[in-house]
């Protein structure tokens, strides 16, 4: 049993193929469900059903994780130097839940940011399993899905980032920066991708060798931050005013 889990698990006979069939129709659905769903929630569903609709993107969303987390454990294939939640994507799986659950305005200010930063990983994956290999839904579950769960929050729950917002998220990325150091030092792990880039091919490609690329990955965070932040203020008062 768990050598077939494993076999699955780690299974690579259907390959992801950067820009394939799939991957291009994964980006076409991502788009249309990020206006659909907002939108469609906001003007048919009355407020209990939009805060059902939105746990039940959150739950989902961490599903993604926590089903994996459960597959690698029944599998014998669990490793603190992979699975941990150290990545920031899976940090932020977390918590988009706590605000789509619980409506933290001090989750969100955090996740708003980190979150829409990281649409590069719905273009560039780093993955290696195509559909419908469980990896791919996983990948879409954890990434695409929770993008989505943000503009949820934002144009259902009507919940906006402040300036301060900004730094609020910077630091919290910092910190979070800071605390994985030592995580990667004592398990001789690489979360974050601090101390080497993704196996797969990924945007840090483009960002020169380490170190270079971390910093380069911060500054344009930043950049993206202040980005995202007039683009939400700009979209909620001019278009949606």
């Amino acid at each position: 049993m768990k050598e077939k889990l494993a076999n699955y698990i780690y299974d690579e006979t259907i390959p992801f193929i950067f820009m394939g069939v799939d991957h291009i129709i994964s980006i076409i659905i991502f788009f249309i469900l990020s206006f659909a769903i907002p939108y469609l929630a906001k003007k048919k569903l009355k407020e209990n059903q939009q805060y059902l609709l939105g746990k039940i993107i959150g739950a989902l969303i961490l599903f993604g994780y926590l089903s994996w987390l459960i597959l690698e454990i029944l599998a014998g294939t669990f490793s603190l130097q992979l699975h941990l939640p150290f990545h920031l994507c899976r940090t932020a799986n977390i918590l988009i839940f706590i605000v789509l659950f619980f409506r933290s305005y001090l989750a969100y200010e955090i996740v708003f940011f980190w979150g829409l930063t990281v649409i590069h990983a719905v273009i560039t994956p780093d993955i290696t399993q195509g559909f419908p290999h469980y990896h791919f839904i996983r990948y879409w579950l954890t990434h695409q899905l929770m993008i989505i769960g943000i503009l949820y929050a934002t144009f259902v729950y009507d919940i906006r980032p402040h300036k301060t917002s900004i730094y609020k998220s910077f630091i919290a990325l910092l910190l979070f920066f800071l605390i994985t150091i030592p995580v990667n030092m004592s398990l001789n792990a690489n979360y974050f991708w601090i101390c080497g880039k993704p196996p797969v091919g990924t945007v840090l490609d483009y960002f020169g060798p380490w170190p270079w690329y971390l910093i380069v990955a911060t500054l344009l965070a930043l950049i993206h931050f202040y980005f995202f932040y007039h683009l939400i203020n700009f979209i909620s008062s001019k278009i949606l005013k």
